[in-house]
């Protein structure tokens, strides 16, 4: 059996076809290098974007711890006035409870007195307020101490009453002295008209 032979063009046919094939294959292999550092490029700018969003990251995770350490001290301190709010009503509502009846009975007393309260009185309750040291003061070093001695004003008012009984019936037992008093009377009718 005979091996057919290729023709001379055919072998520069194919032999073209090895050269551009390998031209190709080498213009590929050296694209090749090129694309690479193109590639390493992309990498590198890739890398130097996720260092800047994992600083950023970091940054906002900083942030966080502190809020977060802040929110802890904000809840602390508001525990406690919720736990001061907390014994401020149970007291509240304790005084509530004592003070309600009597506060229902005297809300209708308030309207009235509060309806009937003018300016000026305000203004005269303001300034009596006002008053009141000087009037603790003669109250203490004036009126107590007479007060103190009434119960020996009545028998000395008793001796006075009949001294002026007594005096009064000596007087009118002295000679002339109804003609006096006529005389006065007469003047006094005279001066009136």
């Amino acid at each position: 059996m005979a091996i057919p032979l290729p023709t001379p063009s055919a072998v520069v046919g194919l032999t073209r076809s090895a050269l551009d094939q390998a031209l190709g294959s080498a213009a590929s292999m050296a694209a090749v290098p090129a694309r690479a550092f193109a590639v390493l490029d992309g990498v590198e700018a890739l890398l130097t974007r996720i260092n800047g969003v994992v600083d950023r990251i970091e940054t906002t995770l900083d942030r966080t711890d502190r809020v977060l350490t802040d929110a802890e001290a904000v809840t602390g301190r508001a525990a406690v006035t919720v736990g001061a709010a907390a014994e401020a009503t149970a007291t509240a509502g304790e005084l509530l409870a004592a003070y309600e009846p009597a506060l229902r009975r005297a809300a209708p007393m308030t309207e009235r007195f509060v309806a009937q309260l003018s300016h000026e009185e305000i203004t005269a309750a303001i300034h009596l307020i006002d008053e009141l040291p000087k009037l603790k003061e003669h109250l203490t070093a004036d009126i107590l101490p007479i007060l103190a001695t009434l119960d020996r004003v009545g028998p000395d008012l008793h001796d006075l009453l009949d001294v002026t009984r007594d005096l009064k019936l000596a007087v009118a037992g002295i000679p002339g002295l109804g003609m006096l008093r006529r005389r006065g009377e007469k003047l006094s009718d005279d001066v009136a008209v």
